[in-house]
């Protein structure tokens, strides 16, 4: 159990989860392309987690081991988030971006981003595309202002919304694939003509396209590009962001208050949303900030009864 006792319930939420990516690599491998590398990394990450809660929990907050084994979620969500996009489609091997359209359309009557579009303006767009961008740096800013006021306890919760709610958000991704009206609806290879911004609304657009899988220059997006649609994440795990910053009353609040709605707008209005998606993500929300209280505390019960079994 000594091995254990340092683990987080982020920790053991991380371990199950590359472990529920692991199995699904087994079942399906002759659908997924480097399976094995895939399994393997997860083995590896899930020991890195553990060596680290085991060596390094109780360093000083300004060691820079002490800081790795506390901030490491950041670059594990990554990790994971690029994991699942090369798992979706193999495994579902379908879209279901016709039923998110009949639903938007169902419910409003319309094609909400089509609709939006007579609203669209370049400074406007500029602003949204910067602000849609700054998506991971929004959590950093929360949490070094946890982490600066020494508030630990309250750091550790906070990475444990955030990663519980990245992980659900990836499950969603498997339940219903989707590619997004910026390729069904819209005309992707055009997007930047036909819904420009000012200066770096293009490079942005470039950099997130590399980082959902799409190669620079293919006429065929869509064969690449990972199915991260349904639940919008974006709007999900800002809603967690502005619901921690709120618990928590830090001072940057008000801040990611403003700059969370605009970004929750950025998604329908830069068309990588439908606006279905971004109702799921309240519903994803929810179940987050309900169920993650009750994890924490079966870990933290669960530690405290082998600590006292062990004295």
């Amino acid at each position: 159990m000594k091995y254990f006792h340092n683990l987080r319930a982020h920790d053991i939420v991380s371990i199950v989860f590359l472990f529920f990516l692991s199995i699904l690599n087994i079942l399906f491998y002759s659908r997924i392309p480097g399976w094995w590398i895939f399994i393997t990394v997860n083995t590896a990450v899930s020991l890195f987690i553990l060596i680290f809660a085991f060596r390094y929990s109780g360093l000083p907050a300004n060691n820079f081991l002490r800081i790795l084994r506390d901030w490491h979620p950041v670059a594990l969500i990554i990790f994971i988030f690029t994991e699942v996009g090369y798992m979706v489609y193999p495994i579902r091997q379908r879209d279901y971006d016709e039923l998110l359209i009949q639903i938007d359309a169902w419910m409003f009557g319309v094609n909400p981003t089509e609709w939006i579009a007579q609203f669209s303006h370049p400074v406007l767009t500029e602003i949204l595309q910067v602000i849609y961008a700054t998506y991971y740096f929004l959590f950093l800013i929360a949490g070094y202002e946890m982490y600066r006021r020494k508030l630990f306890k309250e750091f550790y919760y906070y990475i444990l919304i955030i990663v519980y709610g990245f992980y659900l958000s990836y499950i969603g991704y498997f339940l219903v694939p989707a590619i997004g009206p910026r390729f069904t609806i819209h005309d992707f290879l055009t997007k930047n003509e036909d819904l420009p911004g000012l200066f770096l609304t293009d490079i942005i657009r470039e950099l997130l396209n590399r980082g959902e899988g799409i190669p620079p220059g293919v006429t065929n997006p869509e064969d690449y590009v990972h199915r991260d649609v349904f639940p919008s994440g974006h709007t999900q795990l800002t809603m967690v962001l502005m619901y921690a910053v709120w618990l928590y009353r830090l001072n940057c609040r008000k801040y990611l208050y403003v700059i969370g709605t605009l970004l929750i707008i950025s998604t329908a209005y830069l068309w990588y949303h439908y606006v279905i998606d971004l109702i799921a993500a309240v519903v994803f929300f929810t179940v987050t900030i309900w169920t993650a209280p009750y994890i924490d505390r079966w870990w933290s019960k669960y530690l405290a009864r082998h600590l006292q079994d062990n004295n």
